[in-house]
Order: structure tokens, then C-alpha cells, then sequence
């Protein structure tokens, strides 16, 4: 297997085809601002994903993607609203495809990556699965809300608020006139 040297920033667009056939490996980084949909979760997207690819082909001719792709991810937490660092991981294991019909014949433990022919948006495929291990909610692992100092900010503001019943409450114990 040919070894790429080792890239500080990954290219954008590649021949996922012709990388499986000639058993390239890709080492580098992408910028977690060029992976729009990504960036759009994070608070600050200034972190990089470091990502490692091997291309192959395996018994059965599939030609294969798989590596993996990592990145510290600060996201609002679902508690507080403030920042959260999260460890974001995807283990990528891919089969590439021409089409849907191919996909569902590969074998469970591949996912199907439907391209056509030429190049295609190694960041798309990055971040595609990036997204689908990014967690349904994030939160900070210590608590982040003094629920004893909220709960009582909110017993002493009912106390200082008047009471709208407390008018009938007088008018109840009045004599009748």
C-alpha cells in the first residue's frame, strides 16, 4: 500500500476511485469553518478535525474508504446555553457505490457511499459522518445550574409579589353592611 505524506490540511476535492485503486492514505487536517453544516453546531469553529484515510480494495473488489476523524467540538449545552467542549469521533468505513441498488447489497458491516464518476467533496464525506456521531444533546458533565439558588430566587419573588386574592380575603371577612 503507497503511503501520501503527510498533509497539514487535506484537499478538498479527490478521486475517491482511483485513490482505492492505487491504495492511497491520506493523513491531515480540515478546518472545522470550511465543514458548514458542522460549523453551524459549534459555537466556535475555529478547531481543526484530524482525520487519517486508507483507500483499498478489498476481497470482494469493493473499493473502501475507511480511517477515522476527530476533533474537540465546543456546542452550546443543552442546561446553561454556555459552551461545552465534547470529543467528537466517526469511525469511517465506507464502500464506494454507483448507486442505491449497490448499496444495499453490500455487507452489513459497510455503509454504502454512493459517487459518480471524477472527483468528489472529501469534506462533505468527513463531515457527513462527523454529523451523525455528533450527540443528540450536549451538556456539561458537572452541574452547570445552581438549582437551590434558582429554586430560591423564585420563592422570594412570590413573596414579594401581592397576592391578587388577597383583596377578597378582606372583603370575605368584612360584616356585610
Amino acid at each position: 500500500m503507497s503511503s501520501t505524506p503527510s498533509n497539514k490540511h487535506l484537499p478538498r476535492l479527490i478521486d475517491p476511485r482511483k485513490f482505492a485503486q492505487q491504495g492511497l492514505s491520506l493523513n491531515g487536517n480540515v478546518a472545522v469553518s470550511e465543514l458548514s453544516r458542522l460549523a453551524e453546531a459549534s459555537v466556535d469553529p475555529s478547531t481543526d478535525v484530524e482525520v487519517a484515510l486508507e483507500f483499498g480494495v478489498d476481497e470482494e473488489k469493493h473499493r473502501l474508504i475507511t480511517g477515522s476523524a476527530q476533533c474537540r467540538l465546543k456546542v452550546a449545552c443543552q442546561r446553561c446555553l454556555e459552551p461545552v467542549e465534547i470529543n467528537l469521533a466517526a469511525e469511517l468505513n465506507l464502500a464506494i457505490v454507483w448507486d442505491e441498488e449497490r448499496a444495499k447489497q453490500l455487507p452489513r458491516a459497510l455503509d454504502g457511499l454512493i459517487l459518480g464518476e471524477g472527483q468528489a467533496d472529501l469534506y462533505t464525506i468527513i463531515e457527513d459522518e462527523l454529523l451523525l456521531n455528533l450527540p443528540m444533546v450536549s451538556y456539561h458533565e458537572e452541574e452547570c445550574i445552581e438549582q437551590t439558588s434558582f429554586g430560591e430566587e423564585v420563592e422570594e419573588e412570590a413573596s414579594q409579589t401581592s397576592n391578587p386574592f388577597q383583596v377578597l380575603e378582606q372583603l370575605k371577612g368584612s360584616p356585610k353592611s
